[in-house]
């Protein structure tokens, strides 16, 4: 089957080669064990395509391709430098992280939000910290474990990190449990009545007489009292994802009935 060639930063894509599991480990104990850095560079080009399938998560960023590709490297290098072959765990389930990190470490250094060089600093610690607690224990560190090993208060922890998060987009989804998925814009209230959402409050109403109560409940709070769906469901003792198909099986129901 003929491959079609994709330059990045002036590799060709198409010919990236991919290294075994037993190869990944032979080239490992030669790094490790004789500083063999004929190897090394041999486990960096072996895994160009893992760096590959990172950067796809960022494609919607608006960053170029290119720079993107230059960070995930830097990533998978220092991935490969911090490997330790005794916890027995596959290099790309290690690697991912750290090639993650690196490309969002870029992203907020390039983000034109502003957070104080004190706070950003602050989080910039705490992530050399996770990543010290990740080659540790091969695992995801909670904030928790971080503040104890940095020796500084939970709070001013999560505090940093959530300073220098990416935005997201109000239609990104959050929940997909195989049905309808479910979006940040689901998780936000809005006590604020606007003019313009009048004449859409007067249909919903208009609509809902053929809905059962608890459907009724569900709009109501959902539109006219704007809550969110998370507490909507605590309200009624149901899941969240029971909510939003009701939610949207109610609207469906109200469209045919005042649309037929």
């Amino acid at each position: 089957m003929h491959r079609h060639k994709v330059e990045i930063c002036g590799v060709d894509t198409s010919k990236l080669p991919v290294l075994k599991n037993d190869e990944m480990r032979k080239l490992f104990i030669k790094l490790q064990e004789e500083g063999d850095l004929s190897a090394r560079e041999e486990l960096v080009n072996g895994n160009l395509r893992l760096v590959l399938s990172v950067i796809k998560r960022f494609n919607n960023r608006g960053e170029y391709v290119d720079d993107l590709f230059q960070v995930g490297c830097i990533g998978l290098m220092k991935s490969i430098d911090n490997f330790d072959l005794s916890h027995n765990v596959r290099f790309s389930t290690y690697a991912v992280p750290m090639i993650i990190g690196e490309i969002r470490r870029y992203l907020r250094d390039n983000n034109p939000i502003r957070v104080s060089r004190s706070l950003r600093d602050l989080a910039y610690k705490a992530l050399q910290t996770r990543e010290k607690l990740i080659s540790k224990t091969s695992r995801e560190p909670t904030a928790m474990e971080i503040s104890k090993e940095m020796g500084i208060p939970h709070e001013d922890i999560v505090f940093a990190l959530d300073a220098i998060q990416d935005p997201v987009s109000l239609h990104e989804p959050i929940y997909n449990d195989g049905g309808e998925p479910i979006y940040v814009v689901d998780q936000i209230s809005d006590d604020k009545v606007k003019e313009e959402e009048w004449d859409d409050k007067l249909s919903l109403k208009e609509g809902m007489h053929l809905l059962d109560e608890r459907e009724k409940m569900i709009i109501r709070k959902r539109f006219f009292q704007g809550r969110t769906q998370m507490e909507v469901a605590d309200e009624i003792g149901i899941s969240q994802a029971q909510v939003s198909r009701l939610e949207k099986a109610a609207i469906e129901q109200m469209n045919k009935d005042m649309f037929k």
